[in-house]
């Protein structure tokens, strides 16, 4: 969600630029669903993520 907010969108924005109703989006904000590789570069691509940078982050926050 920080992502998504952080580029000014909205979950129906971002709904529309994945081809994907809004409630695909709100579902894996709140971590109901999860998204897979392709979905996840697609999505950060949108984002503006660099998927490399967010992988080492989330792999050093998560190896505690």
């Amino acid at each position: 969600m920080n992502a998504r907010l952080a580029a000014g969108l909205t979950q129906v924005e971002l709904a529309r630029q994945i081809q994907k109703p809004q409630s695909y989006v709100s579902k894996y904000e709140r971590g109901e669903r999860r998204v897979d590789f392709t979905e996840f570069i697609h999505i950060g691509t949108i984002l503006k993520i660099d998927p490399r940078q967010f992988i080492a982050e989330y792999l050093q926050k998560t190896s505690a």
